[in-house]
């Protein structure tokens, strides 16, 4: 049964939701999502005899919530992780698996500390190699510049999207997760002028697909009006101090044994447009990934697609060397 554990990083505590004994695996969520994202994950993990530890990222749900942008950086999550996995499993490397910001989050800790972390798997974001330029000189030079609407420009001004999005959190969920589900029909997402904002013509379907119930919608709800999101969304306010710390690693490579799985219909599977074959832009710099893109699947993967995610996953668990 899953229980919750409330573990001391030394800067904060982060709630773990922690179910299973044997090799540790840490999960990490994405945006705007919780420890309850991993919940079609975690009982077939611990049934497959491992030790499923779903986090809240700090600044959502139970975790602790530090007020500064600067306390959301990579350097500082992926300490984060890291002190979970000493925390629950002392001196012997830990399994990383992580879904969209969560993504990142898992191959920079699994590049940063090599010797901690013994296996990576990621859905949604593959990992291209460390940066050239901050992410907002990409999206700005892509999107802002010509004109168009991004929706990471649009979280830069703190309280801006905070203020948009807490007015009504459940429209803002069931908007943002049904614009990039695999459910969604072209153009839900919409194109928009540089000045809109983000929920500028997203829908509210009057009925949500059957992968996220009005249990489950309800419990995002609860845990988002409870925490707000400036802490999620200072995650994005941080993209040139991640910058800055990666270039230490710029002549690593993730030797790990790795897996991808990414949705033919998530825009994060392709960088918005930039790869055609997110595997293949990966090889060099994981050369020991594994690669799955699901045919129909939107950004929401491992919610989405449960069976198929879990087959993949612990296909892959099981062939691990020991």
């Amino acid at each position: 049964m899953t229980a919750f554990r409330m573990i001391d990083t030394g800067p904060l505590s982060l709630r773990v939701a922690v179910e299973g004994t044997g090799p540790l695996v840490v999960m990490v969520h994405g945006f705007p999502e919780s420890w309850y994202s991993w919940r079609h994950q975690i009982g077939p993990l611990a049934a497959a005899g491992f030790t499923a530890a779903a986090i809240d990222v700090r600044g959502y749900g139970g975790s602790d919530k530090p007020e500064p942008v600067e306390a959301y950086t990579l350097e500082a999550i992926t300490a984060d992780v890291a002190a979970v996995a000493d925390a629950l499993q002392p001196g012997e490397p830990a399994i990383l698996l992580g879904h969209d910001w969560g993504a990142p989050i898992v191959w920079n800790t699994a590049l940063s500390r090599p010797e901690r972390f013994r296996a990576v798997a990621a859905l949604s974001v593959p990992f291209t190699g460390v940066p050239q330029r901050p992410f907002t000189e990409v999206f700005r030079r892509a999107f802002t510049e010509k004109g168009k609407f991004f929706y990471q420009e649009w979280f830069q001004e703190p309280g801006r999207a905070e203020a948009e999005a807490e007015a009504d959190v459940r429209r803002f969920l069931r908007a943002f997760y049904y614009a990039i589900s695999g459910d969604a029909p072209p153009g839900t997402w919409p194109d928009k002028p540089a000045g809109a904002t983000l929920l500028d013509g997203m829908i509210d379907p009057p009925v949500f697909p059957a992968w996220l119930s009005d249990a489950d919608l309800d419990y995002y709800v609860a845990e988002f009006e409870a925490s707000g999101l400036r802490g999620p969304l200072n995650r994005y306010r941080n993209h040139e101090r991640d910058y800055e710390w990666a270039q230490a690693f710029g002549d690593r490579r993730i030797e790990q044994p790795a897996l991808f799985i990414g949705g033919s219909k998530d825009p994060a599977t392709t960088l918005f447009g930039a790869v055609s074959d997110p595997v293949a832009a990966m090889r060099p710099h994981v050369p020991n990934v594994e690669g799955h893109v699901l045919e129909g699947c939107g950004h929401w993967t491992q919610q989405e697609r449960p069976a198929e995610v879990n087959r993949l996953l612990l296909d892959w668990l099981g062939r691990l060397p020991g």
